[in-house]
């Protein structure tokens, strides 16, 4: 008696089988549109999340950087900082004084006047309270 390959324990070709072995399944014709269709979703989405983290960061002409600041008095905080900035354009900037609980105790803006593209400055900031630290809140030309 002949034994078949099924009984042998060998089955050469697909488990699940092939398209052919199942003719009333419909046939995909939509795949190549649908992922096109999620390719160009992302896309869209990759393109907005680029264009909401680069208005975030404001306006890049003007580059500040603190230095170093001196919160020793009770009054006041002393902040050393540097701007960057097209020399023929002038700027403004935010200074501010921040508590231990992170609160303002302090501010003021300060103009920084054409001619020069590097400016380096320090400035006393009056304060309401003991301030921990100093920093530049922000910068933009005029």
């Amino acid at each position: 008696m002949a034994t078949s390959e099924a009984e042998k324990g060998r089955f050469e070709g697909p488990v699940l089988g092939t398209p052919g072995d199942f003719p009333d399944r419909p046939q995909r014709r939509g795949r190549f549109v649908v992922h096109g269709v999620i390719a160009i979703l992302c896309a869209v989405f990759a393109g907005g999340w680029g264009y909401v983290m680069w208005a975030a960061k404001g306006d890049t002409e003007v580059i500040d950087q603190v230095v170093a600041f001196d919160a020793n008095r009770p009054d006041s905080v002393q902040i050393l900082f540097e701007i960057v900035k097209p020399s023929d354009r002038a700027a403004r900037c935010r200074l501010r004084a921040m508590d231990v609980d992170h609160r303002e105790v302090g501010s003021r803006l300060v103009d920084i006047p054409a001619g020069k593209g590097y400016v380096r400055l320090t400035e006393r900031l009056e304060t309401s309270a003991q301030a921990t630290s100093g920093d530049v809140e922000y910068c933009h030309l005029v």
